[in-house]
């Protein structure tokens, strides 16, 4: 079926709306011959590509992105990014297989022809090894890669390596290969371009892949090329071949780094030497940003049209505006980096000429002038319609009923009515995701009726007059004579959710970017607060042993054996400060025990508090479906699977007859105010009074408007009271609270006075209580009696806790971003004005704001003056700790109403604060913050729907320590690796554990450490909730078997190189619980990094035996090569006459010595006989115990 008019190639076509112009496209891809669309930006080009899968299929569809960067920048394009370049210039170069012989091992997300249509997002880099290949059907690129230079065609024909299992080659052969190709040698590869030796294994994550490949050696032969995971690092699926291609757009090779050389001086001149660009590259080094000096790393550059000749070219139709806009961009920052002082301390920039790198606007009008530009609008002459006139219009508006707040639902139903009694066209309804398309679907049935609504997967299912519903991402509608397009922006006002990338698991390589390092505090169950200095090898018993080395109060050194790393725990990270514990003294024995008394006291009181709950009635809240589903539907996201737990907790507790009091965490903007919504209409529209209380005006404000706007249409009056509500507004809003015309009323803590009264108050919720001050919180322990309690905290939780307060304190958990949240764009680099300035100009010119932190109160000032000097116009604002409540309260309101630009301050904006139209956040000395802060401050932006961006910048003139350097790393990739709020979560400072438990539990937290903390509450409540009055289950946290039988027990250094890893895999092999858990640990271990040596072997084997020992209550095993010492904790067996029995039946093998401990006689020349003999006689014992 036809849905637009027939066109052909010329210079202009018209009637191509976004949507029509998609159709457009694959209409002119249909017809034949290769050609090129640019795009105004990537949006559009991704949109593009999107649809051309959807609408044209059979076409192979390559993208070629323009760098993430500024013009002239001191930041480099993304890995990822510059491979997706390299791999579509090498297609078009032709050196890569046809689609017919693409690869069996095409990505996951690929369309089901991959074969024949490979997924243009992520061109893989396994490859049949063929050399010719059919020009791609359609190039997709933007204004700035179309206008910017690239390598020469020679460069991809030089620079190329295909690899096969059979292959003579040798690790160490790649290794050099790869080196020359600029591939980054690390300990664990995780990003575009790094590749990692271990042994005969070989990781690569080649460029243009979407994933890392494996490479199994046997000597020099080459055994298996294997996809595997960059967080899990485990193995997947074979590939065929492999081919290698550059990882930059240039070589690190001697000629190359000689012509850069000589061209860099004849440039610059001498004193150019110095530069510390010219240095790093004269070594053979990577230096941030030197892909902007491209032109002298080659002897000539091409235009993107030189690979593409002949191919017809299509312009957006909003492109030729972006091309001029590019233009002067490139200008104004070249003649910026000409600015000899920029004051901000940085090293000299020389930029080349312009024209060196970019094309000229004379080249670019030259290569376009032939192009076809598609317009939005309708022919202006008749001559035009005949066969330059798609025949698309804008599509229809349902504005009336979203301008009176109300759902559109019905009158786009009446809209779908009148269409269908034409019955002259079909009509296409669009959605962007599974979840938005069943919310449609269950909103639209009652009105079309059953079977009124076909669902497919392609447009040319459509077949005549009819109702559909297609998953297309398209913002807005259109309309041609034989089609309506209907999407669900046009419905909702705003996509209801965006596909969700795949996300990969992060937890193990959380473990190992937040592994110890040397210097951190630790917490030794058994000896206290100490220093870890790092790893070291003792002999002990004839055995290697790795150990932590462990510094106390005095110098006081403990080794701690790498088996027995479960006794130590994370301290925080904020405790540099605190005092270490003397070895072998009493007082850490004499706090934990005091501590533990006041966390027994605690729980007692907790569980108390639990019991009563439990016990006092409240009114039982509900309210029919039907209004309440009519509210759900104006929430304009798709619930995530952590909001809906948390609304049907709340919706039950309130449905339940008992006076619930439950806490709901979750970061800002993750979704809590939205529980809040749900359960204050439950309250009112029963018959009950609401209150909300906010820690500040700002806050207060905020609830106000939404609840204003979600409310709007029904029966229920919201009031609010702050300091900025009028005198004559809060006392007609008090009287009506008083007489009940008020159902919900949101205000701070003057709420709280004993003056205020209600007439039937049935629902309070309390945003963050830790804010309030002591007597604030008394007065909400008074109003906490009968009445349903819902408390929101921004604070991060992490899953231990909420499990340690499991069942006395009713807790929710929102862990999950909202699936349309668009990832933060994150730089790291030195500070750099010219880069900075653009970002505050690119913000203020789409009427948003900035944030812009700093460590220390100290340095306001400094990066005041730096950020007035770049940018004079915009309106500043300070705010920081030392400040008086009032004062911060009102320097953040005046920000969230839009009376500044910037706002300046400390890391007071860590959480609690919703600006959606900041979307801008720059931190000065990010290095100085710790990665929860950091992910924590990052979060502050990307709140709305436009994309959001972070600079993290430290000191050009200091250098970063090796731990700073990485926490800002880790910040880059958390995005891909979705780790989120598990982060905030695991690197939990010991405020967030006193935020939650109160004052005088922060300090206890504080003498103890927090991960220590946690697990002593545990085991206080399920103690209290057994009824033991002492606490069951401490003997399991203070105590670890030592077992001595000779063995090097270790992980090589020469099998894993990287020390954070080490220690990762000591942990996660301390704490296996399972079989399970082991086999796959140890899969994993072989996946990764080959053989497991006999030390690596032998440590599983001593895991094993340790859990058996706790079983059996033995503390001790000595082995020698004439039998073994068994000795059991407090000399003490859980059923004394079975083991006399069990010794014996031993034949005299087994003695029980006066001291208690039991001798076994048996000849044990060889150490690696004693780990089966062990696990033997532990097995047996724990089966007298059953």
């Amino acid at each position: 079926m036809k849905f637009i008019n027939k066109i052909e190639f010329s210079n202009q076509i018209w009637g191509c709306p976004d949507g029509a112009n998609m159709l457009a496209l694959a209409d002119r891809v249909g017809a034949g011959g290769p050609l090129v669309y640019v795009a105004r930006d990537d949006v559009r080009m991704m949109a593009m590509r999107d649809a051309l899968a959807l609408l044209a299929p059979q076409a192979e569809v390559l993208m070629f992105p323009a760098w993430d960067c500024l013009p002239f920048d001191r930041l480099s394009p993304q890995g990822s990014l510059v491979g997706q370049r390299i791999e579509t210039l090498a297609r078009l170069r032709g050196l890569i297989p046809t689609p017919d012989n693409a690869p069996d091992n095409a990505p996951d997300n690929a369309p089901d022809n991959a074969p024949d249509n490979p997924n243009p997002d992520n061109p893989t880099s396994v490859t049949k090894n063929k050399d010719t290949a059919t020009p791609p059907a359609v190039l997709l690129t933007t204004v700035n890669a179309f206008i910017q230079r690239v390598p020469p065609q020679t460069y991809f024909a030089d620079q190329a390596l295909t690899l096969s299992p059979g292959d003579e080659i040798g690790p160490a052969g790649l290794a050099s290969f790869l080196g020359n190709l600029n591939y980054l040698r690390t300990d664990t590869v995780r990003e575009t371009g790094e590749f990692a030796v271990r042994g005969g294994i070989v990781d690569i994550f080649p460029p243009g892949s979407p994933a890392p490949v494996r490479l199994d050696f046997f000597g020099d032969e080459l055994e298996t090329i294997r996809n595997f995971d960059a967080a899990s690092q485990r193995g997947g699926e074979t590939c065929p071949h492999l081919t290698l291609r550059p990882v930059a757009e240039f070589q690190l090779d001697a000629e190359t780094i000689e012509r850069f050389r000589s061209g860099y001086l004849v440039a610059f001149g001498a004193a150019a030497s110095r530069d510390s660009l010219y240095e790093s590259v004269s070594a053979g080094r990577m230096h941030p940003g030197v892909e902007h000096w491209l032109p002298l790393f080659h002897a000539n550059l091409h235009t993107l049209s030189d690979y593409c000749p002949g191919w017809h070219i299509y312009l957006d139709h909003e492109a030729d505006g972006a091309i001029a806009a590019r233009f002067d961009q490139i200008m104004d920052f070249h003649q910026a980096r000409h600015e000899s002082d920029t004051g901000d301390g940085s090293a000299p920039y020389r930029p080349l000429p312009a024209d060196q790198l970019y094309l000229r606007r004379e080249e670019a009008e030259s290569q376009l002038a032939s192009a076809c530009r598609l317009f939005q609008f309708t022919a202006p002459s008749p001559d035009g319609a005949k066969t330059g006139d798609a025949g698309g219009r804008a599509g229809l508006v349902f504005s009336r009923s979203r301008a009176a707040g109300n759902s559109t639902v019905a009158e786009v139903a009446q809209a779908i009515q009148s269409e269908r009694s034409a019955a002259n066209r079909p009509i296409l309804l669009t959605v962007s995701g599974e979840g938005a398309a069943a919310r449609l679907d269950d909103l639209l049935s009652p009105h079309l009726g059953a079977g009124g609504l076909a669902t497919i997967d392609r447009l040319d299912a459509i077949a005549g007059p009819g109702v559909y519903l297609m998953q297309w991402g398209l913002e807005t509608g259109f309309q041609t004579d034989n089609l309506l397009v209907i999407s669900e922006t046009d419905i909702f006002g705003q996509r209801l959710s965006r596909p969700q990338a795949k996300r990969a698991r992060g937890d193990d390589f959380l473990r190992e970017v937040s592994s110890l390092e040397t210097g951190d505090l630790v917490v030794h169950a058994e000896h206290g607060i100490g220093r870890y200095e790092g790893l070291v090898i003792i002999n002990s018993s004839g055995g290697a042993h790795d150990c932590l080395q462990l510094i106390y109060a005095g110098g006081d050194k403990l080794y701690l054996p790498v088996e027995n790393i479960e006794m130590l725990s994370r301290y925080g990270n904020t405790g540099s400060d605190s005092q270490l514990d003397r070895l072998g003294g009493a007082a850490w024995q004499a706090r934990v025990a005091r501590i533990k008394g006041r966390v027994r006291i605690m729980a007692e009181q907790l569980i108390k508090i639990a019991a009563q709950r439990q016990t006092a009635n409240a009114e039982p809240l509900s309210i029919q479906d039907g209004p309440y589903a009519e509210f759900c539907d104006r929430f304009g996201f798709v619930e995530t699977e952590d909001q809906i737990n948390a609304i049907a907790d709340v919706v039950g507790d309130l449905a339940s007859g008992k006076a619930t009091d439950r806490l709901i965490c979750g970061d800002v903007g993750f979704g809590k105010t939205e529980v809040a919504l749900r359960a204050a209409f439950i309250a009112a529209m029963s018959g009950y009074q609401v209150a909300l209380v906010a820690p500040t005006t700002l806050l207060a404000r905020q609830h106000g408007r939404v609840f204003a706007d979600r409310f709007a249409g029904f029966p229920i009056k919201i009031g609010v009271l702050s300091r900025m509500t009028p005198t004559a507004t809060a006392k007609q809003t008090r009287a009506d609270m008083e007489t009940g015309d008020v159902q919900i009323v949101i205000g701070t803590h003057a709420l709280l006075a004993k003056s205020i009264k209600f007439n039937n108050l049935g629902l309070l919720i309390v945003d963050e209580e830790q804010h309030f001050g002591v007597g604030q919180k008394e007065r909400l322990k008074e109003l906490r009696g009968d009445i349903h309690v819902v408390t929101l905290s921004a604070t991060p939780i992490p899953r231990t806790l909420q499990m340690a307060l499991s069942g006395v304190r009713e807790m929710s958990l929102i862990a999950t971003p909202p699936v349309d949240r668009l990832a933060v764009r994150t730089f790291v680099g030195p500070w750099d004005g010219v880069v900075l300035r653009e970002a505050i100009q690119r913000e203020m010119f789409r009427g948003g704001q900035i944030f812009c932190v700093c460590p220390r109160i100290d340095d306001l000032q400094r990066v005041y003056d730096r950020v007035t000097k770049l940018a004079p116009e915009a309106r500043i604002l300070a705010a920081h700790g030392r400040m008086a409540a009032s004062e911060l309260d009102d320097v953040m309101t005046r920000f969230a109403d839009g009376e500044a630009d910037i706002l300046l301050s400390t890391n007071i904006v860590e959480s609690g604060i919703d600006i959606p139209s900041a979307n801008t956040m720059i931190i000065h000395r990010a290095d100085m913050f710790g990665l929860s802060q950091l992910y924590q401050l990052r979060g502050r932006v990307g709140r709305g729907r436009q994309r959001a961006y972070a600079y993290l910048t430290s000191d050009p003139n200091r250098l970063l320590t090796p731990q700073a350097r990485r926490r800002l790393e880790v910040m880059q990739t958390l995005d891909t690796l979705g780790a989120g709020f598990t982060l905030a979560s695991y690197d939990m400072d010991i405020r967030g554990a006193g935020n939650l438990l109160g004052d005088e539990q922060s300090g206890h937290v504080r003498e103890v450490g927090v991960e220590l903390y946690q697990e002593m509450l545990r085991q206080a409540v399920d103690a209290a909730r057994a009824g033991e009055g002492d606490g069951g289950g401490e003997a399991a946290l203070e105590w670890t078997p030592q077992i001595n039988l000779g063995l090097e027990v270790r992980i090589p250094e020469s099998y894993v190189t990287d020390l954070s890893v080490r220690l990762s895999l000591y942990r996660r092999i301390a704490n296996l619980a399972s079989e399970e858990d082991t086999d796959m640990l140890l899969a994993e271990l072989v996946d990764r990094f080959g053989k497991l040596p006999a030390s690596v072997r032998n440590l599983f084997a001593i895991i094993a035996l340790k859990q058996l020992c706790k079983l059996a209550n033995v503390e001790k095993i000595d082995a020698g090569p004439k039998g073994l010492a068994i000795g059991f904790r407090d000399n003490q067996f859980a059923k004394p006459d079975q083991l006399i029995g069990w010794i014996a039946g031993q034949a005299g093998r087994v003695q029980l010595r006066a001291d208690h401990k039991l001798i076994v006689k048996q000849t044990l020349p060889a150490p690696d006989l004693r780990p089966p003999i062990c696990n033997e006689l532990l097995g047996e014992m724990v089966a007298l115990l059953a």
